[in-house]
């Protein structure tokens, strides 16, 4: 790499990292232009609307030219109310507040009436009253506003039950709530808070907090709560995040599980508003009462009552531009979580956009500065479209919300200043060096000069490396009996089938030597995780070969089985070109590779296929280990820890490995002090080990022969520290 190529990569990842700052910022114009997206992607593809039992009834123009202006008194309420329940609505949901004592009520009326005597005014009928008669014991839900004034919160209706951490603190902070009449609060049957959009200044209503939180107690909205009324039950049950208190996954309502994002948000996904979804209140409080068509639609539905009314200024817009009353999209809620069509913008998606934007333009910086611009623009383009694939694929077949524009945008700036770089500057060189040397050396040497020209030297770096070790076992008896030519087609198909499990978990392959393997990790390039990428190699290499097996891909029959050793261990070794100079090889040497060679002739004596260092162990994430050890390795002055691996993290959770961990440490115990209860526990050992893997039949089966690796044993590396 010449100084010019180091200085424009330097520059251009200085870009990169500058706009993956910028990203994960997240200011407020990125999140616009991310909710515009997603709303086109809506208004491509919006939820198709299908009949559903959810209903609006409609305090409309018509209405209110009927029965006068509002607010209505509340004996017309009551008498909706008993109405819609006659109809056999399910739930009946009010998008309106009933905060004040109803001005209309006769008794109100004439208490404001001077030289009426107050004896006359308790004689007349109070409309609250009327109204909080009508609704007890009906599955009538009522609504509640957030306030900025006082410090009241209504009684919550309903219980909650957790799974995981406590996601108590997760939704938007309730700190006061507009108080409903005492009446009609206590005998409604379910309380929910009407707020579609709170605290949130886009106009556009895109997602809808499920839950609001006072810090302590959590309120439902009104939708999920007509939802929990309508089918009788009287619990939420909330899924948290496993290992972090403060966040939501889902909410089950009765028979539906509702996805949410941390916040406790139901990412909204809308039909186009239809008239099928309402129903004037005038049909259903027409003196003759409603017609059959009426009451077929309110038989068994969610009904919400809310107003179209423009004068009375409930009007939002959804995602596809479209200006519908707010209680149509409690309804659009409901509709969507019966027919289980959901939207998702999953808590991990920022980090993906941002890790895409710092490994794309990182990619972007390395293309644009090596190879030529036309590769470049081509490769910039590709990146592009499959931005955008991706992201309409995901939100068309899955309903996941990605943001394809801030990756796109971020890599044409960087395309862009890379470009302009390599123009200015890495080109110029380039052109120079081929002017003073175009005329001595052959294209393809100069090619090699300009791109390569710092690889050709000898030398090493020490590293951490994780290093394993592969062989086949009895291979001198397969060999025996096959001519040479079989001998090296078997060889082939193993060793290739085997292989590449390292490449697909980012190792490097040293060399084929005879029937082994050499392998390592975390060079030329850092890997992270390394000693777990490396043990998920080998558990491949594993499930590859009991294919191999199961198919008789060798042509042994199935009598002759063939079987592989695996030896793992990190540490630090030399790792670079070695050779001459005229020929060399990229490998590793050191102390490191010794160990993890010694580590793999160990898998006889110990009966086990895959044996880890506890330097590796200490390294690895989750995976399901136990202890095979402190073995003695030629050439080491002291005992080496080994480890068994059983299988991967599926197997560490599984129950039946926890009931072998249980034993196993038992069993570790007793052979250290030499307890004779050893043999009954390597035997109890054996049974617990049949349920997890047959392959632990022999490792116990040797154990017994085995009781001076088990004396002095180091410290026992617990699951928790593999973790």
């Amino acid at each position: 790499m010449t100084r010019a190529q180091q200085i424009g990569v330097v520059i251009g990842l200085a870009i990169v990292a500058l706009l993956t700052v910028l990203r994960a910022g997240d200011p407020g114009i990125f999140k616009l232009i991310r909710g515009v997206t997603f709303d086109e992607y809506q208004r491509l593809v919006p939820r198709t609307f299908e009949p559903m039992p959810v209903r609006v009834i409609d305090i409309d123009e018509a209405s209110l030219r009927e029965f006068g202006q509002w607010p209505w008194p509340r004996d017309r309420m009551a008498l909706l109310v008993d109405r819609l329940s006659q109809m056999g609505a399910s739930a009946i949901a009010f998008d309106i507040l009933f905060a004040e004592p109803d001005r209309l009520s006769p008794r109100n009326v004439v208490r404001e009436v001077a030289g009426v005597d107050p004896s006359l005014a308790r004689k007349l009928p109070d409309n609250d009253e009327i109204f909080a008669r009508s609704i007890a014991e009906k599955p009538v839900v009522l609504g509640f506003g957030l306030s900025n004034e006082g410090k009241y919160r209504p009684p919550v209706k309903a219980g909650f039950a957790f799974t995981g951490e406590s996601p108590v603190s997760a939704p938007p902070y309730l700190g006061a709530s507009t108080p409903l009449r005492p009446q009609l609060e206590a005998n409604a049957a379910g309380l929910g808070h009407i707020s579609l959009n709170p605290g949130n200044p886009s106009p556009v209503v895109r997602a809808v907090p499920l839950f609001l939180t006072d810090g302590q107690q959590l309120y439902p909205n009104l939708a999920i709560e007509a939802l929990r009324v309508a089918q009788g039950v009287s619990t939420y049950v909330l899924s948290g995040a496993p290992d972090r208190a403060g966040i939501m996954a889902s909410v089950k309502i009765g028979d539906f599980v509702v996805p949410l994002t941390a916040a406790g948000e139901l990412w909204l996904y809308v039909s186009p508003d239809r008239a099928e979804r309402y129903i004037s209140a005038r049909q259903v409080l027409a003196a003759e009462g409603a017609s059959p068509e009426v009451a077929a639609a309110i038989d068994g539905s969610i009904v919400f009552v809310g107003t179209s009314a423009a004068g009375l200024q409930d009007i939002r817009v959804t995602a596809l531009g479209e200006n519908v009353p707010g209680v149509s999209l409690h309804a659009q809620a409901v509709e969507q979580i019966l027919s289980g069509q959901f939207l998702s913008r999953p808590d991990w998606a920022d980090g993906l956009e941002i890790l895409m934007i710092a490994v794309l333009g990182c990619l972007l910086v390395v293309v644009t500065t090596f190879v030529s611009p036309a590769v470049a623009l081509i490769c910039g383009l590709l990146i592009t479209a499959m931005a955008l694939l991706a992201s309409w694929l995901s939100f068309l077949y899955a309903g996941l919300l990605f943001d394809p524009l801030a990756p796109i945008v971020s890599g044409s700036i960087i395309h862009f200043a890379a470009t302009s770089f390599r123009i200015l500057v890495i080109d110029r060189e380039r052109r120079a060096v081929r002017r003073a040397f175009g005329q001595y050396l052959s294209p393809s040497l100069l090619h090699r000069i300009e791109h390569t020209r710092d690889a050709l030297r000898l030398g090493g770096d020490d590293r951490e490396l994780t290093v394993m070790f592969v062989d086949v076992r009895s291979f001198t008896e397969i060999s025996e009996r096959l001519a040479p030519t079989d001998v090296v087609a078997f060889l082939n198909t193993l060793l290739d089938a085997l292989s590449r499990h390292v490449v697909a978990n980012e190792g490097t392959l040293d060399k084929f030597i005879g029937d082994s393997i050499m392998a390592f990790w975390n060079a030329p390039v850092d890997v992270a995780d390394h000693a777990t990428k490396a043990v998920r190699a080998a558990l491949a290499m594993r499930e590859t070969l009991v294919e191999l097996n199961a198919g008789d891909a060798f042509g042994f029959g199935p009598e002759q089985e063939v079987g592989i050793g695996i030896g793992i261990h990190t540490g630090l070794a030399c790792v670079g070109n070695m050779g001459a100079k005229t020929r060399f090889n990229y490998s590793a040497v050191g102390d490191a590779v010794n160990i993890a060679a010694r580590i793999e002739s160990c898998c006889k004596e110990v009966g086990f296929d895959i044996l880890i260092s506890d330097s590796t162990a200490r390294s690895v994430r989750g995976m399901a280990l136990i202890e095979a050890g402190a073995l003695p390795l030629k050439g080491k002055s002291s005992r080496t820890q080994i480890l068994a691996v059983v299988g991967d993290e599926r197997v560490a959770a599984s129950q039946e490995f926890a009931a072998l961990e249980v034993i196993h440490r038992q069993l570790m115990q007793a052979l250290q002090s030499h307890s004779r209860n050893s043999r009954k526990l390597i035997g109890t050992a054996k049974l617990r080990a049949v349920q997890v893997t047959g392959a632990l039949t022999e490792f116990y089966q040797r154990i017994s022969g085995r009781t001076d690796h088990f004396r002095e044993v180091p410290e026992v590396i617990e699951k928790s520290a593999a973790d």
